[in-house]
């Protein structure tokens, strides 16, 4: 088929000469319609027309609720008649009457009643030649409609709508733990789907780099770092560093606790504290915790040489990041960071909170109470006794600087469910600032917890580690099939390819808020619905395309009117649903809606292969199954690739 990356997009001209040839003289247009990219728009809007004329209902009122099915038993599109609130009959007699009154359609067949909906079959003639030439030629863009981001859809020079899309956010010096993957290929996932749809995407990472402990690595780092080490793998040495310098601090915090508690007893008692105190100040004064402090105490005063030893933390870990992301397809506009949130910004976020009334001082620390407005809200505190601002202040003071940074028209948060409560306050507290403007346009993308994650190296579950062990265990798996392994150009970098997609699958296989187990066998087996599985699909439709060789024009030119098989007209029908799913997708922000398409659509057409048989058949039969496969594998491709997949070629 030639270059199946390629980027191209049907015309409108194209689009009507099809039309034309099965008998409509010019393309049906609704206000929300985009004929050229998909399909399914087109006989919405035909249908729209003729239910209009024999309803009296308004087009504008037809169109939105003109729904695809969940199966193709059901139809390719269905009228729920009580949606369109007409008085005077029941809904099943509206539905009987007007299955009557509808006219002969080159398009859909006559529909069939079933209740109080309306059912309508297209018609495999005319569905064939509209869908085949707008997946042949809209190939990589096929599924993505760029409009949906435009500021005016009617004015494409007023440009796009701007998203920032916060993922991943891993701590510096600690593990990249389930809960990162996790947000990371949700996170990717989002961004693609949001860039296809025509959005400025900004993909923004928000690093855990600032606080107490990096003054207990920098000193950890002083007694146990290494340099060659360092430079070697960071993310691996500074955890190393971080579990050592804390091996020593904890015994000492836990001494220090416990002559607190004791000085407490004395004082209580009216006994003499004297040399008690004057031990605790000295343990204090010695411990791993308060040179962390003082440490840090001097990055917050901008002391050159505490900030660049932090820095050299920072970069050296962002850089073995993007190594890791990707192996995972991800990058980054910017890797932001607790660190980059200014005192300014926090200071102008606690004065406006006082100053409108927002915050109050409760035993010496500010808080905002949040129960009057919701009761599981609570109360959020906001700055401490001491005045140390927390993570909420940060938020907030971060959230008002990117909105002034950026003039976003909408925000995702891609954070685990533990954090419900925490951004649902952050939301809340903005909007109470006086700033709905900017709390509206947040949203918190949410996901559940994986269980039971763990690697051969024990029990710290660093990223590389985990697709590492995947990788191996794929390579495993494929080496169990001689014959094909030995086909295979590249095996190591195909295992490692297809073990990260066996991971991704796994995760995105249930709707984000499920909890999942991390299961290496599951997710390695080509049996089920797994990675393994999609990608096999994938490759074995790139070996049928090798093997014919048939040139782009000759599929352009085929005859489709000799697919005739049922087989073949229901993969037309599935693959004419594609852009319509991945526009529900923008509603569900779930990358299972794409997979649960995918794997559908390589079911079906896997039963498909043994009666759409490519080698053997006769030249025009040919040409138009082979039609048929290089549609299956555009849409196979754009799916996975809008997952974040690397779809392999040969397997």
């Amino acid at each position: 088929m030639g270059d199946i990356h390629t980027t191209k997009t049907q015309s409108l001209d194209d689009l009507a000469s099809t039309l034309q040839s099965i008998g409509l003289s010019e393309v049906p247009r609704s206000s929300n319609a985009h004929p050229t990219l998909n399909a399914v728009d087109i006989y919405r809007s035909h249908l729209t027309e003729l239910l209009a004329s024999i309803t009296g209902v308004d087009a504008e009122r037809i169109y939105p609720v003109l729904s695809w099915t969940q199966t193709l038993e059901k139809g390719d599109l269905v009228l729920p008649v009580p949606a369109l609130r007409v008085k005077g009959k029941k809904p099943n007699e509206l539905a009987a009457e007007w299955a009557d009154k509808f006219p002969a359609s080159p398009l859909v067949e006559k529909p069939i009643v079933n209740g109080t909906f309306l059912q309508f079959n297209f018609k495999t003639e005319a569905l064939k030649k509209i869908v085949i030439p707008s997946i042949l030629k809209n190939q990589s863009s096929y599924g993505s409609n760029p409009t949906n981001g435009l500021k005016d859809a009617t004015n494409p020079a007023k440009g796009k709508r701007t998203i920032i899309i916060e993922f991943s956010s891993p701590n510096i010096a600690k593990p990249f733990h389930a809960g990162h993957l996790r947000s990371t290929i949700i996170g990717g996932f989002l961004a693609n789907l949001y860039e296809g749809a025509g959005w400025h995407v900004i993909r923004m990472n928000y690093l855990g780099d600032w606080g107490k402990q990096y003054g207990v690595l920098a000193n950890g780092y002083r007694q146990f770092g290494s340099e060659e080490e360092l430079l070697k793998d960071p993310i691996a040495h500074l955890f190393d560093v971080y579990v050592k310098i804390n091996e020593r601090k904890t015994p000492q915090d836990k001494l220090i606790k416990e002559k607190k508690e004791e000085l407490k007893g004395l004082q209580e008692k009216g006994e003499s504290t004297g040399d008690l105190e004057k031990e605790l100040a000295a343990l204090i004064e010695e411990s791993e915790d308060e040179r962390a402090r003082k440490y840090f105490k001097r990055m917050e005063d901008g002391d050159e040489e505490a900030l660049a030893l932090w820095r050299k933390f920072r970069d050296l870990s962002i850089a073995r990041y993007k190594e890791t992301y990707s192996r995972l397809n991800i990058q980054y506009d910017r890797y932001s960071g607790e660190s980059q949130v200014t005192a300014k910004s926090i200071e102008a976020a606690a004065q406006t909170l006082e100053k409108t009334g927002v915050s109050q001082t409760s035993e010496g620390a500010v808080i905002v109470d949040l129960t009057p407005y919701q009761k599981k809200l609570g109360k959020a505190l906001v700055k401490k006794k001491d005045g140390t601002s927390l993570y909420l202040t940060r938020d907030i003071g971060e959230l008002l600087q990117r909105y002034e940074d950026y003039d976003f028209d909408k925000m995702i948060y891609v954070v685990a469910s533990q954090q419900d409560l925490h951004l649902a306050q952050l939301f809340k507290i903005v909007e109470l600032m006086g700033r709905k403007d900017i709390s509206d346009k947040c949203l918190h993308i949410n996901f559940g917890m994986v269980l039971g994650m763990s690697t051969r190296k024990g029990t710290v579950k660093f990223l590389n580690d985990i697709l590492h062990d995947v990788g191996e265990k794929m390579h495993d798996v494929m080496r169990a099939n001689k014959e094909k392994y030995e086909q295979v150009e590249e095996p190591e970098k195909t295992a490692d390819t297809v073990g990260i997609t066996a991971v991704m699958v796994q995760d995105m296989s249930g709707k984000r808020i499920n909890n999942y187990e991390f299961d290496i066998n599951r997710m390695t087996s080509f049996e089920g619905d797994t990675g393994p599985y999609l990608q096999y699909a994938h490759a074995r439709l790139c070996s049928i395309d090798r093997k014919e060789q048939i040139p782009y024009a000759d599929l352009l030119s085929a005859d489709l009117s000799l697919l005739t098989e049922p087989h073949a007209i229901n993969l037309v029908r599935v693959l004419s649903q594609y852009p319509d799913v991945v526009q529900n997708t923008l509603k569900t922000n779930e990358p299972v809606t794409i997979l649960t398409y995918l794997f559908q659509m390589t079911h079906r057409l896997s039963s498909s292969y043994d009666i759409l048989r490519v080698k053997g058949s006769e030249s025009e039969l040919k040409k138009a199954r082979m039609a048929l496969y290089a549609c299956a594998r555009q849409v196979l491709n754009n799916g996975m690739k809008l997952l974040g997949l690397s779809p392999v070629e040969r397997m």
